[in-house]
């Protein structure tokens, strides 16, 4: 099995009609619009609140703790980077106060549409933001929905535990590698 160390992974580029969306606000804070990184034809989408951090402040490219902990988890249940493909709620990250329910409201369209020209085989969510949006459920919780697949808007989906959450709290990762190694196991099935 090959593995694969932290590493800023390939940005895929936003659509042009959408590069200066300005439609939720969220460029007023001056962040990159990131549309999705990784295998942009990969079978497993995965599901984030927002995009992070891909610079520091001087511009020099950085693999923030989320990507971190994210692809270890991946790596370590036998998954391929090949097999992913990164996407989020939001395509910018905030960096100040905003309406959190609409601007997400807003921003789901992109994504909808992004998983419908996609069409992944799989779908994990990652934390509650993405949990609740994708699911249109603001009282869905990962501590209840992990560890079984779910039919949302036709696509199998499974969720798990941020990634940060389970850096801040590392008791979390035993939990977080066996929500991995469940997406692993179902897309092997997939394949056979």
């Amino acid at each position: 099995m090959s593995t694969f160390g932290p590493e800023l992974w390939p940005e895929e580029p936003t659509p042009c009609h959408l590069e200066n969306c300005r439609e939720c606000g969220l460029y007023q804070h001056g962040s990159p619009m990131v549309w999705g990184e990784g295998n942009p034809e990969a079978p497993i989408m995965v599901i984030l609140d927002n995009p992070g951090d891909r610079e520091d402040r001087a511009g020099n490219s950085v693999v923030c703790g989320t990507r971190q902990t994210l692809q270890q988890a991946a790596n370590e249940a036998g998954l391929k980077k090949d097999d992913l493909y990164v996407t989020y709620i939001l395509k910018r990250r905030p960096v100040r106060e905003y309406d959190k329910e609409e601007v997400r409201q807003i921003c789901m369209i992109h994504l909808e549409q992004q998983i419908v020209q996609k069409k992944p085989k799989l779908i994990l969510c990652l934390g509650n933001v993405a949990v609740q949006s994708f699911f249109r459920n603001p009282e869905a919780d990962v501590k209840a929905l992990r560890g079984t697949w779910h039919n949302v808007q036709g696509y199998q989906t499974t969720v798990a535990y941020h990634p940060l959450a389970v850096r801040r709290r590392p008791n979390l990762w035993s939990y977080f590698l066996h929500d991995w190694e469940f997406v692993a196991v179902g897309y092997h099935h997939l394949m056979e």
